[in-house]
């Protein structure tokens, strides 16, 4: 569509006067304000057009929107919420380096942080090293702000923020904590889970941080928070509002959904209802199931979120390290044993669908809803040390096989916290209030 820009340069202000002061009378109150009004409308003729041809119904952030230097222009002038300043000027906080720091790694010690999952705390299920905790992302060109949880608690002061998605969206959502909960004297704070839904609560803050259970944004049968490992999987079409309705009235609100829906080149989708006697159930590629959930997620915020007060993010996929021949490694190995970073810049991994990556940026490219994208993926990648592996609380008895063999129950999808989701919140954070 081709955007014409308003001539209003026919109309000089002189002339424009000369117009006013014709044969008939206005009042001088009445002329004056008329004159300020035609004044600003030449001054900002391109501003208005976009504004009540409403062009900027949305704030896009692509690149390659058609609206690109409108939008930055807007976004200028009405600061979104949160931001309490402007990142630098063309840098990509997602585009650097990992580099090794033991003056400010890790932001906090395990042992401190009483919210971490056992899944979660290597150095309690016998890690014997430390160095994944030490490594500090670092974009190339400007520095990340300083998480500063002061700066998070006042401006979260009576409201909620809400991270929805799967386990690695709730093990981002536990660093959140652990990065903020220290300021909070222990009468004043609580967590509680209420089956799909955990609450952090500041109570002297009056605000809540919460995590929603909803590994694919639409209603599943793998909505239980704790009975959920299902290798049968099934979505239901046009399910948004399932869950959705839980996340109305929330101030900053952190989607992701990945991990869930790579069982195959296939997704089961429920057309009907879970309570249908005879269930139609076709079978969608994963792309197009995926695609289906991302443009109801969008449906949903354009229909229930207010972009003057609401900041919205997508958090990418977060990659696994299961086959250690991706990065040139043993065959037969995975992240088992790994204290190193992968040092290859180009590497991308396997488990990293390409394809559901450019599903993710051709629905966010069209949204008509603010939304920020957290691109956490490339940079995780090469964190193959970073992963719990063997290191956790077991779901289920190990048998003598697989003690023997370690590589057998690896988790290669989870992360040690501290680690590297706590860069994944310094990224949020820079995003929220350095926009």
């Amino acid at each position: 569509m081709q955007i014409m820009k308003p001539t209003l340069s026919l109309i000089s202000p002189s002339s424009s006067t000369t117009l006013l002061r014709g044969k008939t009378r206005l009042s001088p109150y009445l002329f004056t304000l008329l004159v300020f009004i035609l004044f600003v409308a030449i001054l900002y003729g391109e501003d208005f057009m976009c504004i009540f041809g409403q062009q900027l119904q949305s704030y896009s952030y692509s690149e390659n929107s058609p609206f690109s230097s409108t939008t930055q222009r807007v976004k200028r002038e009405n600061k979104v919420p949160f931001a309490v300043g402007k990142g630098e000027e063309g840098c990509d906080v997602f585009s650097g380096r990992w580099v090794w720091d033991e003056l400010t790694r890790p932001l906090y010690e395990e042992s401190d942080c009483p919210y971490i999952q056992p899944q979660l705390t290597c150095q309690e299920h016998g890690r014997p090293d430390k160095d994944y905790q030490h490594w500090r992302w670092q974009p190339h060109g400007c520095d990340l702000p300083q998480f500063n949880a002061s700066l998070v608690l006042e401006a979260l002061r009576g409201k909620k923020m809400m991270f929805v998605g799967d386990s690695l969206n709730r093990g981002q959502y536990v660093s959140f904590i652990c990065l903020i909960h220290q300021l909070i004297p222990e009468d004043a704070k609580s967590m509680e889970t209420f089956d799909s839904l955990t609450v952090f609560t500041a109570k002297e803050y009056n605000a809540t941080i919460e995590f929603y259970w909803a590994p694919f944004l639409l209603e599943s049968n793998s909505d239980n928070a704790v009975i959920h490992r299902i290798s049968d999987r099934i979505v239901r079409k046009g399910s948004i509002n399932k869950h959705g309705k839980n996340w109305k009235g929330v101030d900053i609100l952190v989607f992701n959904t990945y991990l869930w829906w790579m069982t195959g080149l296939k997704m089961k989708t429920l057309l009907g209802s879970f309570d249908d006697e005879e269930k139609e159930i076709v079978e969608l590629s994963t792309e197009d199931a995926y695609r289906m959930a991302m443009k109801s997620m969008l449906r949903w915020l354009r229909l229930n979120m207010d972009p003057k007060k609401t900041r919205v993010f997508f958090t990418s996929m977060s990659p696994s390290h299961g086959k250690s021949i991706d990065w040139g490694g043993e065959p037969g190995g995975n992240c088992y044993n790994q204290t190193t970073l992968i040092d290859n810049t180009t590497y991308w991994g396997s488990d990293c669908r390409k394809s559901v990556m450019e599903v993710i940026g051709e629905v966010l490219r069209k949204s008509k809803v603010p939304i920020t994208f957290l691109n956490i993926t490339q940079l995780s990648s090469y964190r193959r040390d970073a992963h719990t592996s063997i290191y956790k609380k077991q779901w289920s008895p190990l048998t003598a096989e697989q003690l023997a063999n370690p590589v057998s129950y690896a988790d290669c999808v989870h992360w040690c916290l501290p680690g590297l989701q706590d860069t994944w919140n310094e990224l949020l954070f820079a995003k929220l209030f350095y926009p």
